[in-house]
C-alpha cells in the first residue's frame, strides 16, 4: 500500500470472504476499549480495609447486559451493532483484595458512525461510573458503495444477492482510496472461528461459476 499504490488503483474489488454467495456489502467499524478500575488492596480476611477493584466492574457488565444494539438499514442493507465483553483482567492471589481490574470491550459499529463517534457512544454507555476508558484500537468501517457501476454488475450477476458485512475488512481500506469494494466468497460467516467450521463443495463451484460470469460478461 505504501510502496506500490498504483497496484490498487481499480474500478472494483473483490474481498474473498465467506459470505455463502452473497455479496456482502461494506463492513462495519471496529473498537476496542480497556475500562480499568481501581481500589485499594488488602488482606481478604480484612476486607473491609480494601476497596474491590474488581467489583467495580459490576456497574461496566450491568450495562453490557442491558444494551439494546443499534440496528441501521443503509441502500438496503441492515447493519447490526454489537457492544461486548470481550476480556477480563484482575487480582494477583486468592486472598488479596485486587486494587487493579479491566474489562475490554468491543463496539462493533454501523458504516454511518465515523471512529470518533464510536468512542464518543461507549463514552456515552458508560457515564458515571467510576472506571478509567483506553482505547486500544479502532478501524472505521465502510458504506456499502453499490450504487458504482462496478458494484452494480457485481450484484447482477450474484443474481441481486445482497445484505451487510458483519465484520471488519479491508474493504475499508479500498472505501478510504475511493474505490467500490464488496465482500464475496463460499462458506457461511456463521461457521467463522467454530470446530465445527466448513465449507461446501458446492459452494466453492457457484462463487466460481458467478465470478467467471461477472468477468467475462
Amino acid at each position: 500500500e505504501r510502496e506500490l499504490p498504483d497496484w490498487l488503483s481499480a474500478d472494483v474489488a473483490i474481498l474473498g470472504e465467506p459470505t455463502a454467495g452473497y455479496i456482502e456489502a461494506g463492513c462495519q467499524g471496529t473498537l476496542r476499549v480497556v475500562m480499568h478500575a481501581s481500589g485499594i488492596r488488602s488482606h481478604s480476611a480484612r476486607s473491609w480495609l480494601g476497596d474491590n477493584a474488581i467489583h467495580k466492574l459490576s456497574g461496566v457488565l450491568d450495562r453490557l447486559a442491558g444494551y439494546t444494539a443499534r440496528c441501521v438499514e443503509i441502500d438496503g442493507c441492515l447493519y447490526r451493532e454489537g457492544l461486548s465483553a470481550v476480556r477480563i483482567d484482575g487480582g494477583i492471589a486468592g486472598n488479596v483484595i485486587p486494587d487493579a481490574a479491566s474489562v475490554t470491550v468491543n463496539y462493533r459499529f454501523a458504516p454511518d458512525r465515523s471512529a470518533a463517534e464510536a468512542l464518543q457512544h461507549v463514552h456515552d454507555v458508560f457515564e458515571g461510573l467510576d472506571v478509567r476508558i483506553e482505547q486500544t484500537d479502532v478501524a472505521a468501517g465502510a458504506l456499502p458503495g453499490l450504487s458504482k457501476p462496478a458494484a452494480k454488475a457485481l450484484v447482477e450477476a450474484a443474481a441481486g444477492q445482497v445484505r451487510a458485512k458483519y465484520g471488519w475488512t479491508d474493504v475499508a481500506r479500498f472505501a478510504a482510496r475511493g474505490i467500490p469494494a464488496v465482500n464475496y466468497g463460499p462458506g457461511d460467516p456463521n461457521f467463522a472461528h467454530r470446530r465445527d467450521e466448513r465449507v461446501p463443495v458446492d459452494q466453492i463451484d457457484a462463487a466460481v461459476d458467478m465470478l467467471r460470469r461477472y468477468l467475462t460478461s
